[in-house]
């Protein structure tokens, strides 16, 4: 049926076709899409079986039976017990409104180990009792931390297969540290930075992959590189080096699993068979850079046939399996190449490299003609200072990789266990005349999908969103991390949780942000404290107002965006745990005593927002989610207790910080103003005054802002609600410090970790904190989206259920759209303002309904596919619930809808202040 409702985007646990699951209940869920308007799921049915052909004659495990439900979003699997390395395939009916079976779509699921006894393998690692003792490289760039630094082991175990080939081929691979899997010569996967950053001490994940076209009859070679990694490799700003390690050199651990034709299995184990021998490799670290020796590279190592008599065994470094856990979101992966804008000659021996964008990974180098043991040495750097790299704000990381050519006509060198932040690179040491086409940036991330688009008239918000996006590109790497230049690349709370909003929108970072909060639930101190950084290895902190309350407001923001109700059962003792101890230390509701750290409103411009004020503010917020979330869950009793915990914090604050009469909140600062008003912190009657007392703030600043990492996401939302849209749009606009545009007009690709990050009057901030590449500040893109653009939800939707679709048309743009993939399917609203006509362009999903409130001076006009709404009955899909001063609410079904009408009354809208600055 053409144009029918029909099912897709299949994920199971909001991930496409996980191999290698430990799930016990996955949970299932679809999009939906129809060419009809009004369109909506009434009944949906699953079914799961062991093949496609079993699910065709209906040999299920498990079916649901037709069930009458609008539900497409995280439905458990609720069956017989998953069996351990087993795919299921899955498939999905739905039926339209008018009980009609519609489409279907399949995809499948593949689990994991998921018993303790499964696992058979050891850790293994390279034995420094029996390896050789080896030099460390010396040249005179070394320094005293890479000189301890050891050569990144090879391991290796051949194996036969006598005339028989596998039907099934798996392999369930970690490492403490990094690993490279190789099979016959053969990398295996795409994953990079594998197995990724967690809390190692409780688990190590580890990565599943089909090997089975990889296999050979006859002998075959399994092999690993190791690296140090964020295991025992320089992690953060510590300089505290052996104190920061979990362990003091990379394990691995691998299970192959075959499966014949006779139903029989075989186990290739790591296990002291193993050999293990140093490589070309000599060191590589995260924050330090990778050295290759190309002259030490081991031929065929990895294939039948090699001959490691001179390697010597592995040792066993350790039997225990219990912090094994299969990977549960995705990997970080080369993404992106960006090839180099220019070449730039400083001297006889080195170039500049220009890639046009600060981007993270590393560079990919053609080399050719170099001699053998040529030394080609590459530095990374985020900003020149005149023609030279700007490094002073790398601190102690020296993000400096190393080559040394083996003599080939043309090589290749491309570092593998290491990333860096940065945009330019200078190359020493090269043969001849380095060309643009030799040098490629490779970009690495955590590989979420991207979902949303942003896009407008003014090239430099639509600027200003592609930064928000290179931003988050960078630091999402295995965990949502800050300052991928430098050495602290941690997961800290409070950027995270103020970010949240805006990272939904762009991408779908719910896997990845579930499984970073199993980290940060496990890391949360006896007393209840959670640490500023997840996770916690080389940072002791804990309990900072803000930052700790990331772990209430995350998994909230989780549930609200995507329905994940399972990470708010598995968080909620700890969000409990939380709101606990802050009371149990303000016993008088009043945040003024913090057991650990206190940040503020982190980088703010001249101005101090009180940090009792802020911290009581986030007591509040922290309670009425804790008792929010008690509802969502059935604790019915402990939804009272906070519900009236936040009541009495509340009425604190409003005592203690608020002038009721005059509508003052305490410090009279625009984050303090934020925070009461988005935290509904304020009686209602104050509210007016402080929307005009901060209001008030901006203007006499000549309508700048003076928000941190903390206000910052508060600003634009806070106004826009409050009717002060047009101030709102000054702030975007702004392009004199201290604002967005300020940064792009001085070439920014990336948000700044502070406002002045660099200047023209001062240049650099200092280099003690000076990330080019940070995305908190970057948390305005969640108001592009729901505000500029105007896609929300509706108060009380959860997953998009309900759309609430309000564009605040103004500034300087004739034009704003915006599209986002929603767990329900595609949402999307833009608007075009020409020859007087506003023109908005909505695109309504199956099921969700959702009211898009039109801003127009004349509300009696709005026409929808060229004809009047009003007067004309039968607007298929369209009711008209509210008329207004300014706008005219209208309720939609699904489907794809064009209105014109005149604009708002205050348009032609931005104008700017007088006496601007240049």
């Amino acid at each position: 049926m053409s144009g029918a409702l029909t099912p897709y985007g299949l994920t199971c646990e909001m991930l496409d076709r996980p191999l290698g699951l430990d799930e016990r209940l996955p949970r299932l869920s679809w999009k939906l899409r129809s060419g009809r308007r009004g369109d909506a799921q009434s009944a949906y049915r699953i079914t799961v079986a062991l093949s496609e052909a079993d699910l065709d004659m209906g040999r299920v495990v498990w079916d649901t039976g037709r069930q009458e439900s609008a539900d497409s979003v995280l439905v458990p699997y609720d069956g017989p017990p998953l069996q351990s390395s087993t795919r299921y395939h899955w498939r999905v009916a739905v039926w339209d409104g008018e009980g009609e079976e519609t489409g279907r779509a399949g995809s499948w699921f593949e689990t994991g180990l998921l018993h303790a006894d499964d696992w058979r393998a050891v850790w293994i690692a390279r034995d420094p009792a029996t390896a050789p003792v080896m030099e460390p490289p010396r040249d005179d760039d070394r320094t005293e931390r890479t000189r301890h630094l050891l050569p990144c082991p090879h391991l290796r175990k051949p194996f036969v297969l006598d005339g028989r080939r596998p039907v099934r081929a798996r392999a369930y691979v970690s490492a403490r540290g990094l690993y490279e899997l190789r099979l016959n010569g053969r990398r295996v996967g795409d994953a990079e930075l594998a197995p990724g950053w967690t809390e190692y001490d409780r688990r190590v994940q580890y990565q599943t992959y089909d090997v089975g076209h990889l296999l050979n009859e006859g002998e075959n070679v399994v092999g690993a590189v190791l690296a140090d990694g964020w295991w025992s490799g320089f992690v953060g700003f510590d300089a505290r080096h052996q104190a920061m390690h979990y362990g003091v050199a990379p394990q691995l651990i691998v299970q192959l699993l075959l499966d014949f034709p006779d139903g029989s299995r075989r186990w290739v184990l790591s296990d002291g068979g193993w050999r293990a021998q140093a490589g070309p490799v000599r060191y590589s670290d995260m924050l330090m850079g990778e050295y290759v020796d190309a002259r030490e590279e081991l031929p065929g190592w990895d294939r039948p046939g090699y001959d490691d008599a001179g390697w010597t065994p592995a040792a066993v470094a350790d039997t225990s399996t219990g912090v094994l856990e299969a990977a549960c979101d995705q990997p970080v992966r080369v993404l992106e190449e960006l090839p180099a804008r220019s070449v730039r000659r400083l001297d006889d021996d080195r170039c500049v490299v220009d890639l046009g964008q600060n981007m993270v990974g590393r560079v990919r180098l053609t080399v050719r003609g170099a001699e053998r043991g040529r030394r080609i040495r590459l530095r990374h750097a985020e900003m020149l200072t005149g023609d030279e790299l700007y490094l002073d704000n790398l601190r102690t990381a020296e993000a400096t990789d190393v080559y040394i050519a083996s003599g080939e006509p043309v090589e290749t060198f491309e570092p593998r266990f290491t990333f860096h932040g940065f945009r330019y690179v200078e190359v020493t040491g090269y043969p001849g005349d380095l060309r643009p086409k030799d040098v490629t940036g490779r970009v690495l991330h955590s590989d979420v999908p991207w979902t949303g688009e942003f896009a407008c008239s003014d090239a430099t918000v639509t600027r200003l969103q592609s930064n928000i996006r290179w931003g988050q590109r960078g630091n999402f790497v295995s965990i949502p991390t800050d300052c991928p230049q430098r050495d602290e690349r941690l997961g800290w709370l409070a950027d995270a949780q103020v970010f949240l909003p805006t990272a939904c929108r762009n991408a779908d970072v719910g896997a990845f942000f579930a499984r970073w909060m199993r980290d940060v639930v496990d890391a949360q101190h006896p007393d209840g404290a959670f640490p500023d950084v997840v996770p916690e290895l080389c940072l002791d902190r804990e309990g900072a107002p803000a930052w700790g309350d990331g772990g209430v407001i995350i998994p909230w923001q989780l549930y609200r965006v995507y329905g994940d109700r399972r990470v708010l059962e598995r968080s909620y003792p700890a969000m409990k745990a939380w709101v606990d101890h802050v009371h149990r230390n303000n016993p008088g509701l009043l945040w003024r005593t913090a057991v650990g750290n206190h940040y503020g409103d982190w980088l703010q411009v001249g101005v101090e927002t009180r940090r009792d004020l802020l911290a009581t503010a986030y007591f509040a917020r922290s309670a009425e989610l804790v008792a929010a979330t008690a509802g969502v869950l059935g604790h019915d009793d402990d939804a009272k207790y906070y519900g009236a915990l936040h009541a009495s914090v509340r009425e604190a604050f409003i005592d203690a910080f608020v002038d009721a009469d005059e509508g003052r909140v305490a410090g009279d600062t625009q984050t303090g103003y934020l925070l009461a008003l988005a935290f509904d912190l304020l009686p209602g009657h104050a509210v007016p005054a402080a929307v005009d007392r901060l209001v008030a703030d901006i203007e006499a600043r000549d309508r700048h802002l003076t928000t941190g990492f903390v206000g910052v996401a508060l600003l634009c939302p806070v106004l826009t609600a409050h009717g002060r849209a047009d101030l709102a749009y000054h702030l975007l606009h702004q392009d004199t410090y201290p604002s967005w545009a300020y940064s792009i007009r001085h070439g920014a690709t990336t948000i700044w970790e502070r406002w002045d990050g660099w200047t023209r009057e001062r240049g650099f901030q200092s280099p003690a904190m000076n990330s080019f590449n940070h995305y908190s500040l970057g948390s305005v893109g969640d108001w592009l989206y729901g505000g500029v653009a105007g896609i929300g939800q509706a108060p009380g939707s959860v997953a998009y259920r309900e759309l609430l679709l309000k564009p605040a048309v103004g500034g300087r743009l004739t034009w704003a759209r915006a599209r986002q993939v929603t767990p329900r399917g595609t949402v999307s609203c833009g608007w075009t303002l020409e020859d007087g006509v506003l023109t908005l362009d909505v695109i309504v999903p199956p099921g969700p309904g959702a009211t898009l409130v039109i801003p127009t001076g004349d509300p009696g006009g709005v026409r929808e596919s060229d004809r009047p709404l009003t007067g004309t009955p039968g607007a298929t899909g369209i009711e008209i619930t509210e008329t207004g001063p300014g706008s005219l609410s209208v309720g939609l079904a699904s489907g794809h809808y064009r209105f014109t009408a005149a604009p708002p009354r205050q348009w032609p809208g931005f104008h700017p202040p007088p006496g601007r600055k240049p």
